[in-house]
């Protein structure tokens, strides 16, 4: 394998021109991307048109004394204009003249002059076409030129914003300028190892035409079009270009297109991961490589920690999305999950030998959670339970999921039935699952009150100050691991909840209309999520009333406020206000089920952002306590009616309706216990962490506190002992920022990296205008969108349409002002769903690349009784599938 890391062979401060043939990918930083990576291939064997690289140096020298000083210009067209407007240096263009001379052997032959910047084809981000390029340049003057205008390329207006977007600081990049010798091509395209559309591994996708391959990279023909098992060389699928289909033969044969595909099979060996490569095929049918970069927008294929034979194709299901989260998780969050996991074995009668390794089953992608769902697919039982519960859930899943019953490499194990049940059996006797279905059908106010116990059994548990740090860390560990049962033993009352529910809706077959019984469970009791949600919305009627709090909500950031807020200089009733709210849900936050994140308690600045905003609500508009209790009305009223339906039908189906909907209303709001707990328990576990990073800290094994969360507990013991784990964590932290930008995760990835979502959609009709999902919430709504892909910081203007990649209880506080929902996660009854009925705004979940295709600003309608949400047609004649 080809190291794509070491040290730079050439001396980047000073040299100005180097044959691309001397370069490896630890000349970056003099080179650029695009040179380092044309000489890894050079070195690995591969035929490269040869050439020459104009150092960074070079557009150093050439921008020295300019106003943007190597990066720190002002606008995109005034950074352009400065570098045309300087004059080419002198000793650059003498080496260049050198090079080009050598290059040629004296003669005027064409060139082809590519950019190559130090952020480019990176494994991140490839930077794919956002500097010049220029072709079949011939003569020094006319490459003096193209080197000259490549140079100025850096600050075209998409290469800014696309450093941006990557977070990328525009004053640390520079410009290198590849030169290389014209092939002279019969055909020439590009060539994916990796589908990029449906992720899956080896199966190549080649686009080819006649001539350059500038077009066909550019988009301006229509190529031929192949896709190619990687292993056999079997063409799976072909589509002649619209260029030749009538008139000219195939670019490329099936011949040259197996020999393509097996060149671009070396060339992922030899790079470690999948490549987007350009190629040309010259008069003679030989095949050269001018370019190969990573295949960036490919998700990672998940990693269990035991291997499995590569010849297996395995299901992986995301538990992060299934649980409203679509960033990455914090190492230590991650971690964290794993002891949860090994508590829920124990539940099930199979504790590991050790708890922090977590199940066997799970797996990390992109700094997500995923499940090995294989066992639960290819079993009679997990096919009949799992989908169901996702049904409800997260329904978009389920669909996906069910999709593979059909495949014969998932069938069903025979056995798998008669090793369910024990399971089960143990599972429900460790939770007393009887007795708790019997008291909650019996007495839901006996089961709330049972739930409010283990609440205060949680809250009361800590973990030790004393003892040095790897028996602290151990008593987190436990803490973590005891947590976990308490989970299963708060569900079943909304487990109970929602079978009433479904009775209900079985009794009323024919009787009740879309919607009816969503109203039902509007503002229902008992849920610490819609609870939490109007204290806040109290603290913000007593800032209003208030002049000096009112006033700073009105004219201070967030972030200043948050800041007073913490040093306790706050206006009087604004900073007892949220201290009080503080004191019972500063343990929640925005991805609260990762360790790693902050605590409301820790850092305040969501909250005093969302307060601003519940004080941009009109005067005259419904508050959203009188919403509460409107929905509550509601919800009593359609009972009423709909025992009234049922007693049309007779007397006794109108006694289990109305039994039935009096449960579901008086249990369903539990559903929110389970998670409240764990996260209760969770942020005493961070509490302590926090403690143990500043130490950790203090005393040099890491830069500071928080560092701790990129470590996991294992890790922080050997910190402990001595070992310094600063280097680790910073590349961990980098990991990071990458994963936080990228926009799409899949739900159900194959170990192959088959997304079983995008397969499904490359042949799926949508009809225009109109986006379809779950229905969540009834009721519709017309309103301008806002799409919102983290709630930190975020701005919803009140009855602005929220359009989300999921939410969890971190987000609800924006739902108060929110006019409607529309979730890419979800089913009728995910957290979002539910919060959304009980405060009675329109919602669609399950929309699958919501966030892509609605754009902020557009006004949609959200219909939330039949899931659509409908673009209008202008919106809508843009709309296709969304990008990867």
């Amino acid at each position: 394998m080809v190291t794509l890391s070491g040290t730079a062979s050439v001396d980047g401060d000073t040299a100005l021109v180097l044959d691309l043939a001397h370069l490896s990918a630890g000349d970056i930083a003099a080179v650029g991307g695009k040179a380092a990576n044309l000489g890894e291939l050079i070195r690995a064997g591969f035929d490269v048109p040869p050439g020459f690289c104009i150092t960074t140096e070079a557009y150093r020298r050439a921008v020295r004394g300019t106003t943007i000083e190597a990066g720190t210009g002002t606008d995109a067209a005034a950074a352009r204009a400065a570098v045309l407007d300087a004059p080419f240096p002198e000793p650059v263009a003498t080496a260049v003249r050198d090079a080009y001379a050598r290059l040629e052997s004296g003669t005027d032959g064409p060139v082809a002059v590519r950019s190559s910047a130090t952020a480019e084809d990176l494994p991140g981000a490839s930077f794919a076409g956002q500097q010049d390029t220029y072709l079949n340049v011939a003569g020094i003057d006319a490459v003096l030129d193209a080197v000259h205008r490549c140079w100025a390329s850096l600050w075209t207006d998409r290469a800014v914003a696309y450093r941006a977007a990557q977070g990328i600081d525009g004053a640390g990049v520079a410009l290198a300028v590849v030169v290389q010798r014209m092939v002279d091509a019969e055909a020439a395209g590009v060539l994916f190892t990796a589908d990029p559309v449906t992720g899956r591994r080896r199966q190549a996708v080649l686009d080819a035409a006649h001539g350059l391959g500038d077009a066909v990279v550019s988009g301006s023909v229509d190529p031929d079009h192949f896709i190619v098992d990687t292993g056999t060389g079997r063409i799976l699928d072909r589509r002649r270009g619209g260029e030749t289909a009538d008139t000219l033969a195939a670019s490329v044969s099936d011949e040259q297109v197996r020999v393509l595909v097996s060149l671009g099979d070396r060339v992922e060996s030899a790079f470690g991961s999948p490549q987007d490569i350009e190629w040309a095929v010259d008069a003679a049918g030989h095949a050269w490589l001018t370019q190969s970069r990573p295949i960036t927008t490919l998700y990672p294929i998940p990693m269990r920690a035991a291997p499995l034979p590569a010849d297996e194709t395995r299901v992986f299901f995301c538990i992060s999305l299934a649980q409203g989260l679509h960033r990455p998780i914090t190492p230590m969050g991650i971690a964290t999950f794993r002891v949860i996991g090994s508590g829920f074995l124990d539940l099930i009668g199979r504790r590991p030998e050790r708890i922090i390794d977590g199940p066997s089953g799970f797996a990390i992608g992109g700094d997500r959670i995923f499940v090995d769902a294989t066992p639960i697919v290819r079993s009679s039982v997990g096919r009949e339970i799992f989908p169901r519960a996702l049904d409800v859930m997260e329904t978009r899943s389920a669909v996906v999921l069910r999709g593979l019953f059909t495949d014969p490499r998932f069938s069903v194990l025979p056995g798998s039935r008669r090793r369910f049940v024990p399971r089960a059996l143990h599972l429900a006797a460790r939770v007393r699952l009887p007795f708790l279905v019997v008291q909650a059908l019996v007495s839901p106010a006996a089961a709330q009150r049972r739930v409010q116990r283990l609440g205060a059994e949680v809250r009361a548990s800590d973990v030790a100050d004393g003892g040095d740090i790897p028996t602290r860390v151990d008593g987190v560990v436990d803490l973590l691991f005891r947590a976990m049962p308490l989970a299963p033993r708060s569900l079943p009352g909304a487990v109970v909840g929602f079978a009433m529910l479904g009775l209900a809706r079985r009794l009323l077959r024919g009787s009740a209309e879309a919607g009816d019984l969503q109203t039902v469970l509007r503002s229902a009791p008992g849920n610490v999520t819609t609870e939490m949600d109007l204290d806040l919305w109290r603290v913000a009627v007593r800032a209003r009333d208030d002049v000096a709090s009112a006033s700073a909500l009105g004219t201070q950031s967030a972030r200043d406020l948050a800041d007073g807020f913490c040093a306790g200089i706050l206006p009087a009733v604004l900073q007892s206000g949220m201290s009080e709210f503080l004191r019972t849900y500063g343990h929640r936050a925005v991805a609260e089920i990762d360790l790693g994140m902050p605590r409301w308690s820790d850092d305040p600045e969501h909250l005093f952002g969302v307060l601003s905003g519940y004080l941009r609500l009109d005067p005259d508009a419904v508050t959203p306590d009188r919403h509460f209790a409107d929905g509550a009305r509601d919800a009593t009223t359609m009972m009423q009616t709909l025992i009234g339906r049922a007693r049309r039908r007779g007397r006794l189906r109108a006694a289990a309706v109305r039994f039935s909907l009096r449960r579901a209303r008086a249990l369903v709001g539990m559903r929110e216990m389970p998670k409240f707990l764990m996260i209760t328990a969770m942020s005493r576990a961070r509490a302590a962490m926090r403690q143990v990073g500043a130490e950790l800290a203090e005393s040099g094994r890491i830069e500071e506190r928080d560092d701790v969360f990129f470590l996991d507990f294992d890790e922080v013991k050997r910190a402990a002992s001595g070992e310094d784990l600063r280097a680790a964590v910073s590349e961990r932290r980098v990991r990071y920022d990458t994963e936080l930008r990228r926009r799409h995760v899949p739900r159900v990835l194959l170990s192959d990296g088959t997304e079983l979502e995008a397969v499904g959609s490359a042949s799926a009709d949508v009809e225009p205008g109109a986006l379809r999902g779950t229905p969540a919430s009834a009721g519709t709504v017309t309103a301008p969108a806002r799409v919102i892909r983290d709630p930190v910081g975020a701005h919803l203007e009140p009855g602005e349409i929220l359009v989300a990649p999921s939410t969890d209880p971190g987000w609800t506080p924006l739902f108060l002002t929110a006019g409607g929902l529309v979730m890419e996660m979800g089913g009728a009854n995910s957290h979002g769903a539910v919060v959304a009925r009980e405060y009675g705004i329109p919602a669609v979940v399950g929309v699958p690349g919501a966030t892509e295709m609605i754009t902020t600003g557009v006004e949609v309608t959200v219909d939330g009784a039949s899931g659509v949400v409908t673009l209008p047609s202008d919106a809508a004649a843009t709309t296709g599938r969304p990008p990867r």
